[in-house]
């Protein structure tokens, strides 16, 4: 296998800088090949979690909620943004209970996935989180006016072999738990 080089940043300027939601860069690179490309974007955005709760009726919680990138009320499992320094396992735990009101027995890591190779975007750290229990009412306390589903396995399986989950993170959220419960084999270890 061939190895490859890194790109080499020559300069760096920051077009928009709005925290703690996102910052957008303008890089000029050098490439291996000597070539330099300018004002290549970059958008760094905080890491965040997202969550597939599993409760003892094999049903996942969903969260029903307008998407202001999508422009449109979609579904998807819960989630957030990891807070400064925050460990990813202890913001999944919190955004389950504040969007579900839940609790979980036990945790798996799905692994953690950049947005966008190109640009960037932030990373989303991925949770199975097993054996659900609601022990109060959801209360997100944000922006957000959401509903909480739950969706029996075989349902949520042909929602998304049909792509019904428009958002990138849901969607392999969904698929690598649905892999997960259905005994498959993942890298990712357990968040325990």
């Amino acid at each position: 296998m061939k190895k490859l080089k890194k790109w080499k940043t020559l300069h760096s300027e920051i077009l928009l800088d709005q925290p703690p939601w996102m910052r957008v860069r303008s890089d000029d690179v050098l490439l291996p090949d000597g070539r330099i490309v300018e004002n290549y974007m970059r958008v760094e955005a905080p890491d965040s979690v997202m969550i597939v709760p599993l409760n003892a009726k094999d049903e996942i919680g969903m969260v029903r909620s307008y998407k202001r990138g999508l422009e449109a009320v979609d579904i998807q499992p819960p989630a957030g943004m990891v807070e400064g320094s925050e460990d990813a396992l202890i913001t999944a735990r919190r955004e389950l209970l504040e969007e579900c009101g839940c609790i979980a027995a036990t945790w798996v890591d799905l692994g953690n996935y950049i947005l966008g190779g190109n640009y960037g975007g932030g990373w989303v750290h991925l949770f199975l989180a097993r054996d659900v229990e609601m022990i109060t009412d959801p209360d997100p306390g944000d922006l957000e006016e959401m509903e909480l589903l739950w969706i029996g396995l075989d349902d949520l399986k042909r929602m998304w072999l049909k792509g019904a989950f428009r958002q990138i993170a849901s969607s392999a959220a969904i698929g690598l738990a649905l892999m997960h419960i259905n005994g498959g084999a993942h890298a990712a270890g357990p968040a325990d």
